[in-house]
């Protein structure tokens, strides 16, 4: 074979490689910057933001102590640090984080509230006869609307809001006891401690 056949076909060769490295270079960019791929180091644009204007309706026939529960509106993240929680009945990990909540609904410090999302409204009802109301409020976001204003990724999601109703924190994905004492509970401490 003569230098230009030779020339032709290690042309050919890296032409046939390059594709091939672009997505390498494309796929190690992607696994470094996202974290390793760990959805719960996603970014949120909306951390120190005001919460969205958020006024859901009450999921029907839901009460607590006897008392029917109200939905949300924007108004109701002023004056006290809320956790707000994004769950589903038919979301797996939303039943596994379910005592979690329970256990954080016993400090009087917090608001608790749930935005329902996609839901139907029995199956969300029995979800909490199950495991229990730990929420001051519930909103019911049926067509998920209000969950894209939140930023939300997907089930379950949780947000710390402070007194001024900032958004100051947010866990992507499930709560477990790791993340409880690891990240959320500092969160909590932090919005407490901030504007007394």
């Amino acid at each position: 074979m003569n230098a230009a056949g030779n020339a032709r076909t290690s042309r050919r060769r890296v032409m046939v490689f390059l594709p091939l490295l672009a997505f390498l270079a494309l796929a190690a960019l992607f696994f470094f910057r996202l974290g390793v791929g760990d959805p719960a180091k996603l970014p949120s644009a909306l951390i120190g933001r005001p919460v969205p204007q958020t006024d859901l309706p009450s999921l029907p026939e839901l009460t607590r102590d006897g008392v029917p529960v109200p939905g949300i509106s924007a108004a109701d993240f002023q004056g006290a640090v809320t956790l707000v929680n994004v769950w589903a009945s038919w979301c797996v990990p939303c039943h596994d984080e379910a005592p979690l909540l329970m256990k954080l609904s016993q400090d009087k410090r917090i608001r608790l509230v749930g935005i329902n999302y996609k839901d139907q409204p029995d199956n969300a009802r029995r979800f909490i006869g199950r495991y229990g109301n730990p929420f001051a409020a519930v909103g019911v976001d049926a067509k998920g609307r209000a969950a894209i204003d939140w930023g939300v990724y997907g089930v379950p999601e949780t947000f710390v809001i402070g007194r001024d109703g900032r958004i100051a924190f947010k866990l992507v994905g499930p709560i477990t006891a790791d993340n409880l004492e690891a990240t959320l509970k500092p969160a909590l401490e932090k919005a407490l401690a901030a504007g007394r």
